[in-house]
């Protein structure tokens, strides 16, 4: 990360616990009282449901997450085909599997200019991501922080770094990752990142599993936005099964 990029994750507070139901607002009063979609939201603001779960579950296992935006996310031109890279999803018919003992060479180091999107690397993975089955194992390795943004279709990013930390920016706010730790993004959530990490650390993708520390320990981005003053160039990509989109 940069100086202004680690001065920014060293000030981050955030709400905690895992499983928890967490609300937060950037501007008081931007939050609905009493319901999640008004005819008409405070501050003129729009109000999207993300993602969530079926309304036939349970209360208790009900999950949701809205947010409230000055612009909507349908309010964007048409996606158009991007290359995609060293990027593979699962089923792979690219080649036929070898029976044989196989070891990786370790990546080359990547070239200077190169971001978190730009250095992903397929290790493996398996199930269909059509049918929302299965998980595949990426690498990544980036030398320089993004001035895009991206969010993947096929299922959630649990993002665990090696060597150097990540300021990972996403739609529900600022998250501080470093070597230890391990960020979560949700499926089809929109996220950039400034890194400084050089050598490749494990992504893995369309899984989860049970978190082996306590949930208390488990910390949620809280909200964050800036000023179209303050906004980096947005170029955003996503990513569905086996393919690259961007507008």
């Amino acid at each position: 990360m940069n100086g202004d990029a680690r001065k920014t994750a060293e000030g981050l507070t955030y709400l905690f616990g895992f499983g928890n139901e967490h609300s937060s607002e950037a501007v008081p009063g931007a939050l609905p009282e009493g319901r999640n979609s008004p005819q008409r939201a405070p501050l003129g603001l729009y109000a999207e449901q993300l993602s969530g779960t079926a309304f036939t579950e349970p209360r208790a296992h009900n999950r949701r997450s809205w947010l409230y935006r000055i612009r909507p996310s349908a309010a964007h031109p048409a996606f158009t085909h991007t290359h995609n890279g060293w990027i593979r999803t699962a089923p792979f018919t690219e080649s036929v599997p070898d029976p044989n003992r196989l070891r990786w060479n370790p990546l080359p180091e990547p070239a200077d200019g190169t971001d978190f999107l730009a250095g992903l690397w397929t290790l493996g993975g398996n199930g269909d991501a059509a049918q929302r089955t299965g998980m595949a194992v990426h690498l990544y390795h980036a030398t320089d922080s993004m001035d895009r943004v991206f969010s993947d279709a096929d299922g959630e990013l649990l993002i665990v770094p090696e060597r150097g930390g990540l300021l990972l920016r996403t739609e529900f706010g600022l998250l501080h990752a470093e070597p230890g730790h391990v960020a979560l993004i949700p499926r089809a959530s929109a996220s950039g990142w400034s890194s400084s990490t050089r050598r490749p650390a494990v992504t893995s993708a369309r899984t989860t599993a049970p978190p082996s520390a306590s949930p208390t320990s488990a910390r949620s981005a809280p909200t964050a936005w800036r000023t179209p003053a303050t906004s980096r160039r947005r170029s955003p990509r996503t990513r569905t099964s086996r393919a690259r989109w961007r507008w």
